[in-house]
């Protein structure tokens, strides 16, 4: 027999694995000896019924001390050992002359001893004397009936070793003794022991492991078993405890970088090839404008490229391939369902296209450019109303499949205007309608259900997500009992678990091949059980008579019972039994039983109404009682099996127990050693077992965390166990949510480092569980910092974690609004639910622990309940609106209080409103903060969600709101909020506030200067705006330390001269007619207006004028690289033109009374300083109104997430103008997206508009790049400005001393932004603070 080796650190280690027929399996472990073969020396089975064998093996034949313990293990029978020695090179059994007592002689040619009971075990041991004896065999007897256990048929066979291995034994390092004695300490629950203590445990960890070295098992295998990374830093901290009694399991980490999953843009290439190369061959060929969906397939040697188009009010679908030889697609259309394969219309029929009996033949033409060359066929549907289309290609002398099946494409539906529907808003309409449909066949049997469910999944698996959110809501509201599982059909419990195998089976392969869709496929497989071929489900039929007719109960409820499970076995079937388990563990109690199933919502009615229906009530003899709940806990395993996939205990037993299953021994040494369990996960499945009720959580759920962790390599590669590992990682997922939630009300949380502990567990458990998991990952790495860096009652660290959670906070909302947005369409199309997956997903529980931990954090930072962004007095009628953007152009006639859930930062305060609140969390240097407090509007920032709900209760009442002296967070000096009725009062606007214009502000309009771009020399007031005359100002004053960004500019009226030239003189025409449109009120004509503006041509003057200051201004030219190039600049022109009909802009002007005709723009012209980081400075505290403090906002990247207060919050500090050398941070960074772009030109909007005494007009209008800009996840936890205090300060001060130098050049509080770039400070823009 051949025997698979495996060779570390200089020891041998060989891993055997044995099945047979009767399921059962063997795991061995050998020790290595210099002088004689390799012997196993610990030997453990796996046999029938959850029995287990382990044998020892001590002593050796030379020495005459050889001595074999049998331990049998989880046995209810009494076992025989029939058993022999064999000498070397004989096969024959021999007996010993001399033998124990209690063993008998079996014809002369074996011995039969009992195994005898000792505790939970029962025990054979054998002494071997005769030093030529080489092995012993035997096979196991049934002592109560007549079966016997053998192994492949054949014998156990179990060798004795020569010599004693022993003496060989290597020393055992102190680093596994150290990690041991963790282990150990773990096990005890972590309890704050002594030094005392922690000797003893290092003395029992070393007896420990000497005598699994006695027993066989080598120190590689030892090391293996307990080393990881982790393992290795717990057992340090461990020998290190701190003196405040810190578990040091609470600094634990992982390097979870390794778990990134990023949401991958195109289809997975199983060719190796890029994915994208066809697929944009095509699209430049053919066009990427009004593609509605694009999908790639890969058989093959050959990929095929699907893109529909919609061409003239035409629906369009392209089938290109990339094979040589001739091609044709043989194609048919679907009318009324997917499955539907009908001949098209003879009047729709592609160039090169011939009837065959129902279906069209259509030869693919070649297509061909610089880059490439495939094949195409375009299908033209017009504006038929298909289902879709499907397809196979017959190329190179065979046909092309997808899977063996054919290609389907999904048509969406088309509107009147030509137009297409997506999906029907967010739905895959077809696919829905089919479920609909369907839904009468699939109520017959699960069988049915899941029969069509494969069919509709393998049909709608390269559409993406949409297609399986559309089996995920059906298989939802299947679970839920919504759908009747079993209607006037009888069914085999074997042929539901081939359907629900087959099922499984596809959902696997679809989680292995399509990463972006394995949220979807986990929360589908959380609805369904695991399935199986073979006995798997018929043992469901064979094992309920088998207890009927072992206990005696053959009629009333078992017979009802038994009746159901042979025609129509159900997941009901596993809350029956454990209800009947339940009822004979409480002593025969039936409120007992009827409590279990009523838990699970199985009623009387819903018991009466199967098509075999139980209306007795269960009766047993008292007698019968133990048989009973052997029986049935047997029995309710094998429900499990088919039925409960993602059930902790049954996804356990099915992983181990598919171990070895059906494996040879040199076949199962490879799987264990490529592509089986590690020992580590073993090991931790078996203590998850053992400890699943444990009231100390903590260890439970660091082992649930690391079997997933274990797990999860294994879920991204073909593995033989992988549905059963996919089964099994759902269900310890669900086990730390449980875990975590039954021991929320035992935590401390006024002990910041246990729950510091408890979040990263939870935030771990998530990040394996989530696709798109980036911003997680890098909260969890930012998660650990902040754990190792605990300070008791240190603000700063305070500050830190509290950022941390606000971010998470976002992140978490945000996939709460995903789930919303992707599902809710389809739940809703078949009247069903989207929250309940929110809440039963493993967010649920981290939000709970944020929750309760932010007041704990608040108030260890000093902060309220409220932060003050513009601070005023005022008084005004409450409002609640969803989104503050949406009540931006509505005038309000008397003084309100708008309180808002959401404000993005792009809008204008409404008239009227004279206080905004909210539970978001816009930068207090905003633009939107800045128009709050020029237009002498209260801003609040409510940080207490659950407290904010309840206070924005109050629609119709009253709010006071009272401005702090001096800025703090204060929730008690911040607002009053009253609930009652002022209806009868005489508040008006006048009464309650002045003007949000101090004073009368006009604008001046500007004329062309006869130049299309001027260079920062000839900047003038008349020429361009307070923004590019600023620069110019700059230039020459500020020292140089400070560098200013070279500039040029376009000047104001060169917009109108473009627009009057020949060539643009019908989008003139079209702009002053809707601009009369607009002045009459028609505000939705602002889009229109900036669309045209969009069309114009730029005169080839100003493209020869700009190009020539720019060189002059030693600037890149975008007409350099290329006509790409300078269109990508005009386009970004136009649009800082165009701003001027922005909506908030124009708003914003009339709510002034200022004249929108007046307004001109001028455009800066910038090279953009790619920066480390952006910042804004207020000179003037804006908040306290202090002068002696600068305040300023910092971000990641440039400063577009800042000033338009994208989620989150920048990180702030002030500092003294007599001290700038000492910041103080008062506000760490939570933004989770920096914004990002390559070498590029910036045409910054510039009107006379804007930066005007008593008007800042901050933000109104845009500023462009030329190129895309690039969003990315941020990573604070080794961000220089986060966790390096020195570069912090050094950083902080020189942005501070720079605001003063330019504060004080003005004579006048300024407002500044700028860019930090390898420690340099640019400054792009300043401007009057208002």
């Amino acid at each position: 027999m051949d025997h698979g080796v495996m060779v570390s650190n200089g020891c041998l280690s060989i891993t055997h694995g044995l099945s047979n027929p009767l399921g059962y399996t063997v795991f061995l472990v050998v020790m290595a000896t210099s002088s004689s073969a390799q012997v196993p020396r610990v030997l453990h089975f796996q046999l029938v019924d959850g029995m287990q064998l382990q044998i020892n093996v001590s002593g050796c034949s030379s020495q005459r001390n050889a001595r074999v313990e049998l331990q049998l293990k989880n046995s209810t029978r009494t076992w025989i050992l029939h058993w022999g020695f064999v000498y070397h090179g004989n096969s024959n059994w021999y007996i010993p002359s001399e033998h124990s007592s209690g063993a008998k002689v079996y014809k002369q040619g074996a011995l039969q001893t009992p195994f005898v009971k000792n505790a939970d075990i029962y025990v054979v041991n054998i002494e071997l004397r005769d030093p030529k004896i080489h092995a012993i065999e035997f096979v196991l007897k049934d002592g109560t009936q007549d079966r016997w256990l053998k192994l492949n048929h054949g014998n156990f066979r179990v060798e004795i070793p020569e010599y004693d291995a022993n003496v060989l034994f290597p020393s055992i390092p102190k680093d596994l003794i150290d990690r041991k004695a963790y282990l150990i300490w773990e096990s005890r629950g972590r309890p704050h022991g002594s030094p005392e203590q922690q000797k003893q445990d290092y003395v029992d960890a070393l007896k420990e492991l000497q005598d699994k070295l006695s027993k066989g098992i080598s120190l590689n295998e030892l090391q293996c078993s307990y080393i990881n990374a982790s393992t290795k830093t717990k057992a340090q901290n461990y020998k290190e405890t701190s003196s405040c009694g810190t578990p040091s399991s609470y600094h634990r980490r992982h390097d979870v970088e390794k778990w990134l999953q990023r949401q991958s843009k195109g289809p997975e290439n199983k060719t190796g090839q890029s994915s994208s190369t066809l697929m944009d061959l095509v699209e430049k060929s053919v066009g990427g404008n009004n593609v509605v969906s694009q999908q790639n397939y890969f058989t093959g040697i050959y990929e095929i490229v699907v893109l529909s188009k919609v061409v003239a009010g035409d629906y369009h679908i392209l089938v290109a391939l990339n094979a040589k030889s001739t091609a044709v697609l043989h194609w048919g259309v679907s009318k009324s369902s997917a499955g539907e394969w009908l001949a098209p219309p003879s009047d729709m029929l592609p160039e090169k296209s011939k009837m065959v009996v129902g279906a069209c033949q259509t030869y693919f033409t070649d297509v061909s450019n610089r880059e490439g060359s495939f094949q195409l066929v375009d299908v033209n549907l017009q504006q038929r109303k298909f289902v879709g289309i499907q397809f196979v290609i017959w190329s190179g002398g065979s046909w092309i499949k997808n899977n063996g099946a054919n290609f389907f494409v999904a048509l969406q539906h088309m509107l009147p205007s030509g137009k297409v529907d997506g999906y029907g808003k967010g739905i895959f309409k077809w696919l829905l309608d089919e479920i609909s449909r369907r839904e009468k066949e699939a109520e017959r049997s699960l069988m049915h259900r899941f029969n069509i469910a494969t069919e509709l999944t393998e049909r709608c698996k390269s559409e993406g997500e949409l297609g399986l959110i559309a089996i995920l809501v059906w298989m939802r509201f299947m679970i839920c009992r919504h759908l009747t599982w079993n209607k006037n059909y009888n069914v085999k419990p074997r042929e539901i678990s081939e359907a629900q195998d087959k099922f499984t089976n596809l959902l696997q392969r679809t989680f292995l091949n399509q990463p972006n869709a394995r949220e979807i496929v986990r929360l589908i497989m959380a609805c369904v059980g695991r399935g199986g071929q073979g006995d798997v489900g018929q043992r469901i039929r064979d094992e309920i008579l088998m207890i009927q007719r072992n206990n005696d109960c053959k009629s009333g409820m078992m017979e009802e019972w038994h009746q159901k499970l042979h025609n129509n076995s159900s997941p009901d079937d596993v809350v029956i039994c454990e209800a009947l388990l339940n009822y004979l563990r409480s002593g025969f109690k039936l409120d007992v039983y009827w409590k279990t199933l009523y838990a699970h919502g199985l009623t009387k009615e819903k018991l009466a109404s199967y098509d075999r229906p139980i209306v007795s009530e269960p009766h047993f003899r008292i007698d019968a009682k133990e048989g009973l709940i052997h029986d049935l806990t047997m029995y309710l395993k094998t429900l499990k099996a088919v039925h409960s996939g993602a059930e902790l205990e049954s996804a356990i037993e099915s992983c181990l127990a598919s171990l070895f299953k059906n494996q040879d021994f040199a076949r199962a040494d490879k799987i264990n050693g490529l592509g089986g369990l590690s020992l580590k996960l073993q090991d931790c499945l078996n203590y998850v077992k053992t400890h699943i009720d444990d009231k100390n959580i903590g260890p439970l759920m660091e082992k649930l965390l690391e079997s997933r962790i274990e797990i999860r390599p294994l879920l991204l590669i073909p593995h033989r166990l992988a549905k059963e590992l996919l089964f099994l990682d759902l269900a310890l997922a669900s086990a730390v949510k449980t875990t975590m939630e039954r021991g929320l009300e035992d935590l401390n949380f006024t002990h910041p480092p246990e729950i510091m502990f408890f979040i990263s567990l939870v935030l771990e458990n998530l990040c394996l569980s989530t696709v798109k998991n980036e911003d997680l990952i890098y909260c969890t790495k930012d998660w650990y910092r902040v754990s190792v860096s605990y300070k008791p009652s240190d603000a700063q660290w305070a500050l830190q974690t509290k950022a941390i959670l606000d971010r998470l906070q976002i992140v978490l909302s945000d996939r709460s609004i995903n789930y919303q947005n992707n599902i809710q369409p389809s739940a809703e199309y078949l009247d069903t639910f989207t929250e309940e997956l929110v809440r039963a997903g493993p967010a649920a529980v981290l939000s709970m622990l944020i929750n309760r931990f932010d007041p704990v954090l608040r108030k260890v930072a000093n902060l309220g309940c409220w932060q003050v962004i513009s601070p005023v007095e005022v008084c005004g009628f409450v409002a609640s609106v969803n989104e503050l953007i949406t009540v931006q152009n509505k005038v309000y006639r008397k003084p309100t209080v708008i309180i808002a859930t959401r404000v993005t930062g792009e809008e204008e305060i409404p008239n009227g409103v004279v206080a905004v609140l909210t539970s978001d969390m816009p930068d207090v240097l905003s633009h939107v903060s800045i128009r709050a407090r020029n237009s002498k509007a209260y801003m609040l920032c409510h940080m207490l969600r659950s407290k904010y709900i309840q206070e924005s209760q109050i629609e119709g009442g009253t709010c006071y709101i009272y401005s702090t002296e001096v800025f703090k967070f204060d929730s008690q000096a911040c607002c009053k909020l009253l609930d009652h009725d002022i209806s009868g009062s005489n508040l008006s606007l006048s009464s309650l506030v002045s003007s949000s214009i101090s004073r009368r502000v006009t604008l001046k309009r500007k004329t062309f200067c006869g130049r299309y771009a001027l260079s920062v020399e000839e900047f003038t007031t008349e020429m361009v705006g307070a923004k590019s005359f600023n620069i110019k100002f700059l230039r020459g004053r500020v020292p140089s330390w400070i560098r200013i960004p070279m500039s040029v500019a376009i000047p104001f009226g060169a917009f109108e001269t473009v627009l009057s030239h020949n060539v643009n003189k019908d989008i003139a025409n079209k702009i002053t007619f809707l601009r009369k449109l607009v002045h009459g009120g028609d505000v939705s004509k602002l889009q229109e207006m900036k669309g045209a503006i969009f069309q114009m041509s730029a005169p080839l003057s100003l493209t020869t004028e700009l190009m020539s200051k720019m060189k002059s201004a030693r600037m890149p030219w975008p007409g350099d690289e290329g006509e790409g190039r300078w269109n990508h600049a005009w386009q970004a022109i136009k649009k800082v033109w165009a701003s001027k009909w922005n909506e908030r802009a124009y708003l914003s002007c009339k709510k002034a009374k200022l004249n929108h005709e007046d307004l001109c723009m001028a455009v800066l012209v910038q090279e953009v300083i790619r920066g480390d980081y952006a910042f804004v400075i207020h000179t003037k505290n804006p908040l306290s109104g202090d002068t002696s403090e600068i305040y300023a906002e910092i971000v990641k990247g440039l400063g577009e997430t800042l000033v338009g207060a994208y989620p989150g919050r920048a990180m702030s500090f002030i500092a003294k103008k007599n001290n700038l050398r000492c910041p103080i941070v008062t506000g760490y960074a939570s933004k989770k997206i920096g914004i990002y772009c390559k070498p590029s030109i910036i045409f910054r909007s510039d009107s006379n508009g804007e930066d005007l005494e008593g008007y800042a007009g901050a933000g109104l209008y845009d500023s462009v790049l030329m190129d895309e800009e690039e969003s990315r996840v941020l990573d604070y936890s080794n961000d220089p400005m986060i966790v390096d205090k020195t570069f912090q300060t050094s950083l902080f001060s020189k942005i501070a001393e720079a605001g003063k130098i330019i504060e004080a050049l003005y004579g006048r509080p300024q407002d500044i932004e700028g860019v930090v770039k390898d420690g340099t400070i640019y400054v792009v823009q300043a401007r009057p603070q208002i």
